[in-house]
């Protein structure tokens, strides 16, 4: 063995100094084909098998070195993707082939010598797999690990697939490496001693194949004798056995029997504890009884007291929903009634413009505003005696909370967020007075532009400021108050079915004059503008600047001119055109101030 060892250190240094040269001498990438290489890898595979023990199964006897190989995987994770690879080759069917795929693609990686490093450094995992006096268990192995070191320089670009790694004969040609030492004169004598080392091959791959035999041979039969060995120990140690397990049985039947009459003298005892226990229980049990009973009492009155406080929280937040519903009505109704002004405003500035016909009519309506006036001056009355019955509801509410501070806590933060509200609602109320206020303000400004009607206006105020005077005066005419509120429903809706009757006005003349308006443009469109000729215009009409080649002539759709690029950029779908159309700028502005007044 030791022999063996020296001798495979010493080829596996020869490989790889005439790889390096070679290398060196070609490149430092080599392929598949390269002979060193090939030569390297047959040297490396012996050095793997030196010393391997034979696994035994059912099939045959097993000898290969891609077991400790795949060792690596769990002591270097960085070699799980080549154990990985090497197991997905569907091409690979034996142990040989996986061991010389994984050292093709650790050669690749320049990562060998690393992983064979890991190997030699756990030598306690290497024992189930080799002898102790392998090449891999002594010192050559580490040798062996800095030789490889050195070829990390190469890169080699090896192609698994389509090679049989399977079969392939791994023997070393000896040729490589005394050409070097010897001197040849002759072709001759290299023929002489190419045969020599041909036989000397074959020779020794004979030897080899009968000392593997040998071995197989002589592992079988000292198998065979341990087991034969291990058959006899076992009969002698059955037979002790069942003398033991005899004697046994006898313990165990006389413990029986002890243990029987142990068992009655025990039951007899539970039976008298048994009788003691079920007293003290059933005593245990009324006492239990009562006490439940007035645990059950105090829940029913607690349930109730939390009923009842369920009832409150309920009505509670019902008055506050009541609360926040009526806020949005009457926010929705502020916003409605602006709306409706803003348009009514719109309607009427469009009636005055459009037609002087509706003259008669507008001012009918302005005599019923007259009407709404006066109307609104009495609600405003009505709304100090409604603001004073709310100072006097406040000043209830503050002798009601101070009857009520010794309720609880819940109450009082309900009552302060009612009162917060209630500020809130005020704070709206001074809001919509203020409103009135500026309605009022924009009203007297129209009546300042209406120079005819100002006469009228302040006879109707002074009627009006006597009129409140005597209101002022008279505190006793509660009776006529209600009829005035009858009447103050009956006028709002009068006023609102006028309202409605002016939107209805407004539309319908909105639509006729949209109507005529287009059927204006199609008759122009239907007579045709003055469609000037190009030889006619020498200037643009509007920047007023000579055409020439840069500064092209074109024609307006609309008005019919002609104008530059720059003054006729815009496009617009005219009625008389379905697609948008060349327009100048002018016309442009002219039509979006049509659009935009339509769409108002």
């Amino acid at each position: 063995m030791m022999e063996e060892r020296a001798n495979l250190m010493h080829m596996m240094k020869l490989s790889i100094k005439v790889l390096l040269q070679s290398a060196l001498s070609l490149g430092r990438s080599l392929d598949a084909d390269h002979a060193p290489l090939q030569q390297f890898f047959v040297v490396m595979e012996h050095c793997l098998k030196h010393g391997l023990k034979v696994k035994k199964s059912f099939i045959g006897q097993n000898k290969s070195f891609f077991g400790p190989l795949e060792l690596v995987e769990k002591l270097c994770p960085e070699a799980s993707d080549i154990a990985t690879s090497v197991r997905n080759l569907p091409e690979l069917k034996t142990a040989v082939g996986r061991g010389r795929a994984w050292l093709y693609l650790a050669l690749m990686q320049k990562k060998l010598a690393d992983y064979l490093k890991v190997l030699i450094d756990n030598k306690h995992l290497l024992s189930e797999f080799y002898e102790p006096e392998a090449l891999m268990m002594e010192e050559e192995g580490m040798v062996i690990v800095g030789l490889l070191v050195g070829l990390n320089v190469l890169d080699a670009n090896l192609c698994l697939k389509g090679e049989d790694l399977d079969s392939q004969v791994g023997v070393i040609d000896f040729s490589l490496y005394l050409k070097d030492v010897q001197d040849l004169d002759g072709g001759k004598e290299h023929e002489r001693i190419t045969d020599v080392l041909d036989q000397k091959n074959y020779v020794e791959e004979l030897n080899r194949h009968l000392s593997c035999t040998v071995g197989d041979l002589q592992t079988k039969i000292d198998g065979l004798e341990k087991t034969n060995a291990k058959l006899q120990e076992e009969l002698s140690a059955a037979t002790d056995r069942i003398c033991s397990l005899q004697e046994e049985q006898q313990q165990l039947r006389e413990q029986n029997e002890l243990i029987r009459e142990r068992s009655e003298k025990s039951v007899e005892i539970t039976k008298q504890d048994t009788k003691v226990e079920l007293e003290t229980y059933k005593q245990t049990r009324q006492g239990l009884d009562e006490m439940y009973s007035d645990v059950w009492k105090q829940l029913k009155e607690e349930k109730k007291v939390r009923l009842e406080l369920e009832k409150e929280l309920e009505l509670q937040i019902g008055m506050k929903m009541e609360m926040e519903i009526a806020m949005k009505l009457l926010e929705k109704d502020t916003h409605e009634k602006q709306d409706t002004l803003v348009a009514l405003r719109q309607q009427l500035e469009e009636v005055k413009a459009i037609n002087l016909q509706m003259f008669h009519k507008v001012q009918n309506a302005e005599s019923s505003l007259q009407q709404k006036n006066e109307a609104i001056t009495s609600y405003e009355g009505k709304t100090n005696q409604v603001m004073s019955s709310m100072k006097q509801m406040e000043e209830r509410l503050q002798h009601s909370e101070r009857a009520r501070q010794g309720a609880e806590e819940r109450s009082h933060k309900l009552q302060q967020e009612l009162g917060g509200r209630v500020s809130a609602l005020q704070l709206q109320l001074s809001q919509l007075h203020e409103q009135c206020s500026s309605l009022e303000k924009e009203l007297k400004s129209e009546k300042e532009q209406r120079q005819a009607l100002q006469r009228e206006l302040q006879h109707e105020k002074d009627t009006s400021s006597l009129l409140r005077t005597e209101l002022q005066q008279v505190e006793g005419l509660k009776k006529e108050l209600r009829e005035l509120q009858e009447e103050k429903v009956e006028l709002q809706k009068v006023c609102d079915e006028q309202e409605q009757a002016l939107q209805e006005m407004g539309l319908h003349l909105s639509q006729s004059k949209l109507k005529m308006e287009d059927i204006k443009e199609v008759n122009k469109a239907l007579k045709g503008h003055t469609w000037l000729k190009d030889d006619e215009a020498t200037h643009c009409k509007q920047c007023e600047k000579e055409f020439s080649i840069s500064r092209r002539k074109h024609h307006c759709r609309n008005c019919g001119h002609i104008f530059c690029n720059t003054c006729s950029s815009n496009e617009l779908a005219l009625p008389s055109y379905p697609k948008p159309v060349r327009v100048c700028d002018n016309c442009h502005t002219l039509l979006l101030q049509r659009c935009s007044s339509t769409a108002s």
